[in-house]
């Protein structure tokens, strides 16, 4: 495989920036962007098994966090559940292959594996048992992971559900979900402080969306600290996105918690696969892909996109037809066939990981250009940008910040990054081209508590 050729520009920006309000922090205080895939322990076929090459490629597509879906019957006493240990051999095997390839990790609970789980009963609790049941499952994951700094938190309840119950959404939401979130978070933080815990809004029953946004909205705070609002967007309509993610900002607000979009990426359909053109068509796909990643760009948003698998199968529920949210097409657990005109959207360039403050990022599509402004910091450590330089830029790429310090990396060569100007403050060694992650990586910075503008351009560019 030939090598590309990056151009590194390192300096100052004379633009002031204000930091964005999104992403979260590390524990060595770095500005995270966390980006990955729902990880399903199976699918409609029976078990689902990852290996180490299905990780390296999951890194080389962006991620540096992964979801792992809990299945509640295989974690709790719930009528026709149990704890079974072979299961949880096997979180630790996912959450350890994460951790091997840098990718932290997230659990979040369905409720898929038990005899029968009817929400009308669980809001209702009677004699406590669904709650003490449901938390008594977290604790077998908390009590496990509360040790293991790769796991960065807990999605606590997936996509709860109103169905047939006499009682409004709002109603619903402040009676019951936040008292439950509430009580689970005081649970877990008994045991693993630390620990994110994420949560959602009730998914509305079917037909009784608002702007076309299926999530109920959350109006009360729930006060409690390391909470990440976790929504999901599914949207198919364009004119919609930005609607949809206006208000899960203003929710962010008012609950004081980062936004970390869950689930993203409405499903596929079987015939998109052959059409090009069309309502269902892979051009139309790949424009509402790309509207949607550049609002979570612009707001600052980790996303977490549903699901690094093979199309084994097809759900039906749509009225385009069998679909899925498989990113892979081929009929095979992991999957290697990346549907391309979805894959290559998600695997956008974006700042990782930054020793300072992010303050704006954003990929244009057209011109394959990535623009980040933000503030060293240097104390905090290395800075990670993913490139994706094997899908983004096969005729090379430069790095430009303010043209005070280039280095390049040219694919007709074989020596790795070239300097064509550098400055007093910077330091060559200090920047790492890492091709088998496809990242850059920056030990230190020029300047300490000084603005940035780095920007990645297709191409060698003649300077």
């Amino acid at each position: 495989m030939k090598k590309i050729t990056t151009i590194i520009v390192l300096a100052f920006t004379i633009v002031s920036f204000s930091q964005i309000k999104h992403g979260l922090r590390d524990n060595q205080g770095r500005h995270i962007i966390p980006r990955g895939f729902v990880i399903n322990t199976n699918d409609h076929k029976g078990e689902v098994f990852f290996n180490s090459d299905d990780y390296a490629r999951q890194v080389r597509m962006g991620a540096n966090h992964q979801v792992i879906r809990l299945e509640l019957g295989k974690v709790s006493q719930f009528p026709g559940g149990k704890v079974e240990p072979k299961y949880l051999q096997k979180l630790d095997s996912l959450v350890e292959l994460g951790k091997n390839h840098d990718i932290k990790t997230i659990f979040k609970m369905t409720v898929y594996g038990v005899d029968k789980f009817v929400w009308e009963e669980f809001w209702q609790n009677k004699n406590d048992y669904q709650y003490k049941t449901y938390i008594n499952a977290w604790k077998v994951i908390w009590k496990r992971f509360a040790n293991e700094p790769y796991v960065l938190g807990y999605d606590i309840v997936n996509e709860p559900r109103k169905l047939k119950m006499d009682i409004t959404y709002k109603d619903l939401t402040n009676k019951y979900l936040i008292p439950l979130y509430q009580r689970i978070i005081d649970e877990s933080q008994k045991i693993n402080p630390d620990k994110k815990i994420l949560f959602q809004s009730i998914f509305m029953n079917k037909g009784e969306k608002i702007d076309n946004n299926q999530y109920a909205e959350i109006t009360s705070t729930i006060n409690r600290k390391n909470i990440v609002f976790a929504p999901h967007i599914y949207q198919n309509n364009v004119d919609f996105i930005q609607k949809n993610m206006d208000r899960f900002d203003r929710e962010s607000d008012m609950l004081k918690a980062p936004i970390l979009i869950g689930e993203w990426g409405f499903p596929t359909f079987a015939i998109t696969d052959t059409t090009i053109v069309g309502k269902l068509g892979q051009l139309e796909y790949r424009k509402l892909y790309i509207k949607t990643a550049e609002v979570f760009d612009k707001m600052g948003v980790g996303s977490i996109k549903a699901w690094f698998l093979g199309n084994r199968t097809m759900q039906n529920f749509l009225a385009g037809g069998p679909s899925t949210w498989s990113i892979f097409s081929d009929k095979t657990d992991a999957g290697t066939v990346e549907r391309k005109y979805i894959t290559d959207v998600i695997s956008r360039p974006f700042p990782q990981a930054i020793a300072g403050d992010i303050q704006s990022f954003l990929f244009n599509f057209a011109k394959r250009e990535l623009n980040v402004h933000f503030k060293s910091d240097n104390k905090k450590g290395a800075s990670k940008i993913f490139i994706g330089a094997n899908r983004h830029y096969p005729d090379g790429f430069s790095i430009i910040v303010n043209d005070a310090f280039v280095m390049y990396y040219n694919p007709l060569k074989n020596v790795g990054l070239e300097v064509y100007k550098t400055t007093k403050d910077a330091n060559p060694a200090d920047f790492i081209w890492d091709a088998k992650s496809q990242k850059l990586i920056v030990l230190k910075w020029g300047k300490d508590n000084a603005d940035y503008h780095l920007k990645i351009v297709p191409g060698i560019r003649n300077f």
